[in-house]
């Protein structure tokens, strides 16, 4: 099992075996049900005798006149009482016992007054009782069950959100894994090589804190792991816990921050003190820019005073931590040029470790770690997918694997084949295929518009060798042309740049060529084109129309608007990329026109195939393909897209 996808395990009871009852809790439960039983009979009557109800009138009444009642009470229009004589209602019910205690109700329109007169002259033993009350059982019932109610409603709430108590606002959500259960190790963790070994002397003071202590050596109280999405910041962050044997508790900063103010500093002091209790430890923080970013920017503002208020609790539990304690924080980011620099000074997060994409070796470190539970094939050739899946961070590497294993079950393979890998790799970078009937005029305009860009790519110096040409439609586009180098780049020069922009505009300037007018599928092929001159003209210091400024917003800050800046910069900038992509644009149409012939060939031999790898595109367009384009690649990430789609 690959370590992103390792199950949290605990040690408990056997879940199969039930909880054993003892003889002490059946007793327990059989004195309380006597007791309550006990009580129910006190309450609702305890062998109360026989009452029978009769009329007032005539049976009541008769039985005064007859001197066969003794004794009445009266408690408002209600009546009890006694008979000298026992008698039977009604009469004709030979199967009721005769009683002397009876109960009737006197109509509000009854004479009372002759009724007195006549219970009088009869020598009637006449009691009256005070109106009845609402019994003290409703009386407290109905005082308490609405606060049982709500007590109850908040408690669920309180459940459903996660929080477990209703007076557990300030409690830590960090969860705490504890190495002996959930161990990651560096074992689990390739293609970060230098990373590892900044993080080694953290995970030596944790294990031998007097080697340092002695010498009067400080470790770094945190430790920020930065860089992009998916290059194990994380999986890095618990393989040093468990290296180091230590509890590690793990938390995104994003729940650290509640609706109600006060509740994430409370929870940031309620995780530094678990962490103190347990150390040595080390406590990590996921995406800490949720809650870092710099005050200065005016990220914060009214509503957002309860991320400040956490950060500034975060920077006060770093500055208060004594050496001796032995807990580390670790953090991880991908956008660390936004957070607060009171979080980066000397004394906190002290240390920074940029988790960088892996090279080649790297790849196919992070291949045999995540197919170290995978069935392969013989044909398996992990080298080639290293150096085919350039860019790939160790996340993407992982869906590779998880895709061509799903891939082989769906087609009832016993082992993952070389054929189920590249067939996933297709699909990551290029999408999905798509059961779109497309007419043989559309297929054909649209095999024009990718032989375009691949006869575009392979006769400009500086462009990427073409890789695979497809007419099939995936996902939105009804083509695609990748192009890629054959080795990992991490920096271009002009010409390149240049060419990168050329190869975006061959589909347009084919459809312009062969048909003389312009569809929509170029969209994508604007965008990317756009985007890449506006960066040389404004970044990368590309036009001697700008020269060396740089003068467009950084990643992220785009909200914030343009830096110091003149507006007539601002129109040099847009007449500077309009300049670049027009001639580019202007070069396309004019190869492509030198060239028809190739075009021709190209497009009709896609038309037919639907698919060509390089060296066959290369062969129908009667050219020799590079010496690094006889393998297929993918679009690097990180690296100027050349990716075109129709």
């Amino acid at each position: 099992m690959s370590p992103s996808t390792t199950e949290d395990r605990s040690q408990g009871d056997d879940p199969k075996k039930g909880p054993e009852i003892g003889k002490r809790e059946i007793g327990a439960f059989l004195l309380l049900l006597a007791i309550n039983w006990t009580l129910v009979f006190l309450l609702f009557g305890a062998a109360a005798r026989q009452r029978v109800a009769i009329p007032y009138s005539p049976t009541f009444l008769a039985q005064v006149q007859s001197g066969n009642v003794v004794t009445v009470t009266a408690q408002e229009a209600a009546i009890q009482g006694t008979f000298r004589h026992a008698i039977r209602y009604p009469t004709s019910d030979k199967n009721v016992k005769p009683t002397t205690e009876f109960s009737t109700r006197v109509p509000d329109f009854a004479n009372t007054a002759a009724l007195d007169k006549l219970l009088q002259e009869k020598h009637v033993v006449i009691t009256a009782k005070a109106p009845a009350g609402t019994p003290f059982w409703e009386t407290l019932l109905a005082g308490i069950l609405p606060t049982i109610l709500f007590i109850g409603l908040w408690y669920w709430v309180m459940k459903q959100s996660g929080s477990g108590s209703m007076f557990s606002f300030g409690a830590s959500k960090a969860k705490k894994y504890e190495p002996t259960t959930e161990k990651v190790t560096f074992a689990d963790v390739a293609g970060i090589d230098e990373a590892k070994e900044e993080l080694t002397e953290v995970v030596d003071f944790l294990r031998n804190p007097d080697k340092y202590t002695k010498l009067g050596a400080h470790i770094p109280r945190g430790v920020l792991l930065s860089g992009e999405p998916g290059t194990g910041k994380t999986l890095l962050a618990r393989a040093v816990a468990g290296e180091a044997n230590v509890p590690f508790f793990s938390m995104s900063a994003s729940e650290f921050v509640e609706m109600i103010v006060g509740v994430g500093a409370s929870r940031v002091r309620d995780l530094f003190a678990q962490a103190k209790a347990a150390a040595p430890s080390i406590v990590f923080i996921d995406e800490i820019d949720a809650i870092g970013r710099s005050r200065s920017s005016g990220a914060y503002s009214g509503s957002n005073d309860e991320r400040e208020q956490t950060l500034n609790q975060i920077l006060t539990e770093m500055d208060g931590f004594d050496a001796s304690t032995g807990v580390i924080v670790l953090a991880a980011t991908n956008r660390a040029d936004v957070l607060d620099s009171a979080l980066l000074r000397p004394g906190r997060f002290d240390r920074r470790v940029t988790v960088q994409a892996p090279d080649k070796d790297g790849r196919k470190q992070i291949l045999q770690v995540h197919t170290r539970e995978i069935p392969l094939a013989a044909d398996v050739d992990l080298d080639a997918l290293a150096a085919t899946t350039v860019g790939m961070v160790g996340a993407d590497l992982a869906n590779l694997a998880n895709e061509a294993a799903l891939l082989a079950a769906r087609r009832k393979h016993e082992q993952v084949g070389m054929g189920d890998f590249t067939d996933a790799l297709e699909k990551i970078e290029l999408g999905a295929a798509r059961k779109l009937a497309l007419s043989d005029v559309e297929r054909r305009r649209t095999a024009y518009h990718e032989g375009g860009h691949a006869l575009v790519g392979m006769l400009t110096p500086g462009a990427d060798p073409v890789r695979k040409i497809s007419i099939i439609p995936r996902t939105m586009s009804l083509g695609v042309t990748v192009s890629a180098p054959g080795t990992d780049r991490t920096n271009y020069d002009k010409q390149e740049l240049l060419a990168h922009i050329k190869v975006a505009t061959g589909g347009r300037a084919a459809e312009e060529v062969v048909y003389g007018d312009e569809t929509t599928g170029a969209e994508s092929d604007i965008r990317q084109a756009t985007q890449l001159a506006r960066n040389m003209v404004g970044r990368f210091g590309m036009s001697d129309e700008i020269g060396f400024l740089s003068v467009l917003p950084q990643d992220g800050q785009a909200a914030y608007g343009y830096p110091e800046v003149s507006e007539r910069t601002r129109q040099r900038v847009d007449d500077e990329m309009r300049r670049i992509v027009g001639e580019a644009h202007e070069q396309a149409v004019q190869l492509l026109t030198d060239n028809r012939d190739r075009l021709e060939a190209l497009a009709e031999a896609l038309f037919r195939a639907e698919t060509l790898e390089g060296p066959e595109a290369y062969a129908a367009a009667g050219l020799t393909p590079p010496s690094d384009a006889t393998a297929p690649a993918p679009q690097p990430v990180g690296t100027p897209k050349e990716v075109a789609h129709a």
